[in-house]
Order: structure tokens, then C-alpha cells, then sequence
């Protein structure tokens, strides 16, 4: 009978296979995702402060948009050497930024992880055992009797995947995705600390100027009390008047001792920013005067926006790395290719080990693919996906609360601003009112009734223009930390 003949198969014969396999697995990672975010054209809350910045414009000179440029001591903009000193105490001893620096690092330990599954790996190994085997072991009669022997071993072991369906590649991508992630992470952090650092500090120096006129103030009262008890011995006027007096008095020191205890909680607010203990930290009375300097800072465009944010870039990084944890968790699915090598030398003898005729070597190539896995891999992919659409969605959320974020900055100083005007006019004639009535009671043309009515409205007045002046340099901050930081440091403009 003829010996059957099977037709050889050849190499070429598998190459088309191979080729489809290598191009599905370069299609694992889905496409850059849609997000479907509408940029719009322009700030609508800048429209009310354009007037105020038309004159100011070259004052301060936004960078070309790069979310990765160093931001620069945008605080210098204030002019204020106090100011410079907090920041630099808060970036070298805040606990919260060394928490985030430190999450960096372990991010960029872990991209370095996984770039090292793209090197083949390389080891060492030695050992020695003592073995006795038995008859049945090595197939023989069981009246034959081994002696127990020593096997020494030493040699080097090589492994390397080959990448064909980029299970790799995709691991590195969404580690380097991660390490972006973190980095801006790290900036928002710092950001976010030199914001509240100038913030707790112009409210610091917003309550020393309260504390002041709180102090001139019932000084004041105090004289007027003793004026008033003058006249009451002069029979000029009824005890109700000193009574009156008294009750002035002594309010206006109520509240100026809450306003020192305010103080004192915005000063432990700021020793806790600089990474010092509370009681280990003061800060001299340095109250805010009505010159103060503030840059102005021009909104720029919301598609620069997008650029500068370091939490939206973050977003946006976490996103990338979404991606290709999908490309990763797909890649399962496809055969993956091992190829490990090992040799070395064998001996039953220690002496003998490393004898030419003592060596010994082994290479394997291995290619494994799943064919059920009771729908692991599949869960794994459709997990991925899931976590991808998730990241979408923060993506898009963080865009718009960026937007919602300046406008609510650029709407509250446009705020302060139109107060500002306002009182202006109004501190002007609640002195000259107090003056007038001061004047008059002096004389015993009014009643301490009148005095004190306009007393209290220049006092009402003059608290609210402090506070509109600090309000103004906070919210100036405040802007430049929703636009995501400045390059350049402006000249300062009272």
C-alpha cells in the first residue's frame, strides 16, 4: 500500500495569517475620543472690565499658551516683598505639595516599570541540590539502589515578548499618559497653594486695616464719651447723651476685638499654608492701604484657556491613559509571543562545574493565545471602555467648570470695581457729613442723636472701602488662578 503523501506547508504559507493578526492588533487602541466641548469666542464677563484695562493692556503680556511652560512668580506682579517671602516659605515646607511632588515621582517610577518590558530581561542563576532518586524514577528494576548525589548548576537565563499586538506599547503609553497626569497635577497643587497664600495674605492685611480703623475709631468714641460727660457737668445736655456715648463705645470695641479674632484664625489659616505650626508663626500688623498695587490681568481667549488650566490638562492627560488601557485590555485577546533562552553549566561536581563538556543551554518560542476564559478578558475590555467614557466625561465637566470659573472671577471683579466707584463718592461725603455734625453738636446746634447717625454711617462706609480694597486683590488673584497662572510679571498698577 502507497505510503500517503500530505503537501509541505511553507513559511510563505502562514505570512498573510500573521500580517492580518499584526494589523488587528495595531487597530486595539480606539481613536482619539470626541469630547464635543464648545469653545466660545470670547469671555462674557470681560465686557464690563475692558474699559478699566483698555489703558493697561501692555501691563501685562500673556505667553504663548503651553500648559507645560514653567508659570513663573506671577505674585512679583503685586510688588509686594511680604508677599514674595510667604511664597517661597509655602513652595519649600507646604506638606500638600510634597505629598503631590512625591506622587509624581511614583509616577515616573512606574513609566520607568513599564518601558523596562520593552528590553529583554537578563539574570544570573546558581545552585546546588542533592537528590536521591529511586529505580522506579529512572525506569528500572527495583533491586538497583542509587547513591544520593549532588547537582551543581550556574548559567544565565534571557527572556523578551515580542510586542506583536502592542500589549507593551500601550502599557507605556498609558504610563507616560499617568506621569502627565501627575506632573499636572503637581502644578495644579502649586497653583492652587500660591493662590491661597496671597489670598490669606491680602485677607490678613484687609483685617489689619479693620482692626486700625476700628481702633481710630473708637478712639474717637471715647472722646466723644468724655465730651459729652463735659457737657453733661456743664448742664449743657441730658445724661442720655453720655449714655449713648457709653453704648458707642463699647459696641465699636466689640467689634473690634471680633475683628482681632478673625485676624487671628486668617494668621493661623496662613501658618498652617507655610508648613508651620500656629503658635510658632506670627505676622506683624501690616494694614492694607488704599494705594494699593494690583496688575491688571486680561482675560485672554477661553481656547488658551484649554492650554494654560493644569487640572483640565490633567483631565485630558488621564484620558490619553484611558485609551490605551483599552488597547492594552484588547490586546488580550490576541496570541501573545515569548521567546526565552537559558544556558549554563551542570555537574555532579563542584571541581567539575565549569568543564566545557559541562554545559547545557535551552531556548523556547512560545506562542499562547486565550480560547476560554469564562469572559475575563472581555470584562477586562469592556471595564476599560467604560473607564475611558468616564474619563470623556471629566474631561468635558473640567473645560466647563474652567469656563464657569473665570466668568465667575471676571463677574466679581467687575463687581468690586462698580462698588468701588460708588463708595468712592460715598466715603467723601459720610466725612464731610460727620465733620458738619461734629461741629454743630459742638456748638449745641444738633442732638448726639444726629452726631451719632453720621458717625455710624462713615464708620459703615469706610469698613466697606477696606474691604472692597482687599476684595479687589484677592479677586485679582483669584483670575489669574482660573486662567491657570501668568509667565510674566506685569508692572503693578495702584
Amino acid at each position: 500500500m502507497p505510503t500517503p503523501t500530505f503537501p509541505s506547508l511553507r513559511p510563505l504559507a502562514l505570512a498573510p495569517l500573521f500580517a492580518a493578526l499584526v494589523l488587528a492588533g495595531c487597530a486595539t487602541a480606539p481613536p482619539p475620543p470626541e469630547t464635543r466641548v464648545s469653545v466660545p469666542e470670547a469671555f462674557k464677563e470681560a465686557a464690563p472690565l475692558a474699559s478699566s484695562q483698555a489703558a493697561d493692556t501692555t501691563r501685562w503680556k500673556p505667553a504663548e499658551p503651553a500648559e507645560a511652560q514653567a508659570r513663573g512668580a506671577w505674585w512679583e506682579a503685586f510688588g509686594d516683598p511680604a508677599l514674595n517671602l510667604l511664597e517661597q516659605q509655602a513652595e519649600a515646607d507646604n506638606p500638600g505639595l510634597a505629598a503631590a511632588a512625591a506622587r509624581v515621582k511614583a509616577a515616573r517610577a512606574l513609566l520607568s516599570s513599564s518601558q523596562a518590558d520593552r528590553l529583554p530581561q537578563l539574570g544570573v542563576n546558581a545552585s546546588v541540590a542533592r537528590q536521591k532518586p529511586t529505580a522506579a524514577e529512572r525506569g528500572l528494576t527495583p533491586d538497583r539502589v542509587f547513591s544520593p548525589t549532588n547537582l551543581w548548576r550556574a548559567g544565565l537565563t534571557a527572556s523578551y515578548e515580542v510586542d506583536l499586538f502592542q500589549r507593551v506599547a500601550h502599557s507605556v503609553q498609558a504610563a507616560e499618559a499617568d506621569a502627565l497626569a501627575s506632573q499636572a497635577s503637581h502644578r495644579s497643587v502649586l497653583l492652587a497653594l500660591q493662590a491661597d497664600v496671597a489670598q490669606t495674605y491680602f485677607q490678613l492685611r484687609t483685617l489689619d486695616a479693620e482692626v486700625a480703623l476700628l481702633t481710630q475709631t473708637a478712639s474717637l468714641r471715647e472722646q466723644s464719651l468724655q465730651l459729652a460727660q463735659r457737657r453733661l457737668a456743664a448742664g449743657d445736655v441730658s445724661e442720655l447723651d453720655v449714655a449713648r456715648a457709653r453704648t458707642e463705645l463699647a459696641t465699636t470695641q466689640a467689634d473690634l476685638h471680633a475683628q482681632k479674632g478673625e485676624r487671628a484664625r486668617v494668621e493661623h489659616a496662613l501658618a498652617v499654608l507655610l508648613g508651620q505650626p500656629p503658635a510658632a508663626f506670627s505676622f506683624a500688623a501690616s494694614p492694607l492701604p488704599t494705594d494699593a498695587r494690583v496688575p491688571l490681568v486680561p482675560a485672554g481667549l477661553p481656547s488658551a484657556l484649554l492650554e494654560r488650566r493644569p487640572d483640565v490638562a490633567a483631565a485630558q492627560a488621564r484620558m490619553m491613559a484611558a485609551t490605551a488601557r483599552v488597547g492594552q485590555a484588547r490586546s488580550a485577546l490576541f496570541p501573545a509571543l515569548m521567546l526565552t533562552a537559558n544556558g549554563g553549566f551542570a555537574s555532579y561536581e563542584l571541581k567539575d562545574l565549569f568543564q566545557w563538556s559541562a554545559r547545557s543551554w535551552l531556548t523556547n518560542a512560545v506562542l499562547s493565545m486565550p480560547l476560554f476564559d469564562g469572559g475575563r478578558n472581555r470584562a477586562a475590555v469592556t471595564r476599560a471602555e467604560a473607564v475611558l467614557e468616564e474619563s470623556v466625561a471629566d474631561y468635558r465637566q473640567a473645560v466647563l467648570g474652567a469656563f464657569g470659573d473665570v466668568e465667575d472671577k471676571l463677574s466679581g471683579l467687575g463687581s468690586v470695581h462698580a462698588q468701588s466707584l460708588s463708595l468712592d463718592e460715598a466715603v467723601v461725603a459720610a466725612r464731610r457729613s460727620a465733620e458738619l455734625a461734629d461741629k454743630r453738636y459742638r456748638a449745641g446746634e444738633d442732638s448726639y442723636l444726629t452726631l451719632i447717625d453720621t458717625q455710624r454711617s462713615l464708620l459703615a462706609v469706610e469698613r466697606q472701602a477696606v474691604q472692597l480694597r482687599g476684595a479687589w486683590a484677592s479677586g485679582t488673584v483669584g483670575l489669574i488662578r482660573a486662567l491657570g497662572g501668568g509667565w510674566q510679571a506685569p508692572q503693578p498698577r495702584s
